[in-house]
């Protein structure tokens, strides 16, 4: 090895140590597969216990039009919180997994950089959405959420990988299209949450780590 050769392995060496301490790497795929067949599931239940709800036909429903009583409010929001818990402990796994095959760990200062910088748009927009379920602004509600997650992944790719900003850039474009085209918010958020974040996995599984 020439000498010139040994020269610019060590400075991709040093590179690479720079990346592993100012970004998380660690971020798997599969997690986003995993999130999104689970949305997808949890989607999949809502269409179905709306429709049987007020008893219209699947092909007929309009979701601008229901009258979203204490019942159908307690079922959603708790589907929610089930779905949104398995999706972050299929996520923490397969990252988990991941970082412990490649040697590093995710109690990492970069990991809580990111951590911090989701969570700032995310509690912002679940604050907005209990706002507008208060004042029954419901219409809304799912391109309000597809917004902020994808403000929260724009925010946080500056620490992690920068494929992320484009899925947010994404989830913001199809929150503006459900604020536009009320009605049908199931369907956006099966897009957003679910499809979205399948392709998205399977594309950074094939880029990052099927070698």
């Amino acid at each position: 090895m020439s000498e010139k050769e040994k020269h610019l392995e060590d400075l991709s060496e040093i590179r690479n140590l720079m990346e592993r301490s100012s970004k998380f790497i660690s971020l798997s795929g599969m997690s986003g597969v995993s999130a999104g067949l689970i949305a997808m599931v949890g989607a999949c239940i809502a269409f179905w216990y709306i429709n049987i709800y007020f008893h219209h036909n699947t092909k007929s429903l309009i979701f601008k039009s229901l009258d979203l009583n204490t019942e159908i409010v307690v079922f959603l929001f708790s589907l929610a919180v089930i779905v949104l818990s398995l999706a972050l402990l299929s996520g923490f796994y397969f990252t988990y997994r991941r970082a412990k095959l490649k040697g590093n760990t995710i109690w990492s200062k970069s990991a809580f950089r990111v951590a911090y910088n989701l969570l700032i748009p995310l509690v912002s927009g679940g604050l907005l959405v209990i706002i507008l379920f208060y004042f029954h602004q419901v219409n809304i509600i799912s391109g309000i959420t597809l917004i902020f997650y994808g403000l929260a992944l724009v925010n946080a790719s500056h620490f992690t990988l920068n494929d992320i900003k484009f899925l947010g850039i994404l989830e913001i474009l199809l929150g503006l299209l459900a604020c536009v085209f009320q009605g049908y918010g199931i369907f956006f958020w099966a897009t957003g949450f679910g499809i979205l974040h399948i392709i998205y996995g399977i594309i950074m599984y094939y880029k990052y780590e099927r070698n």
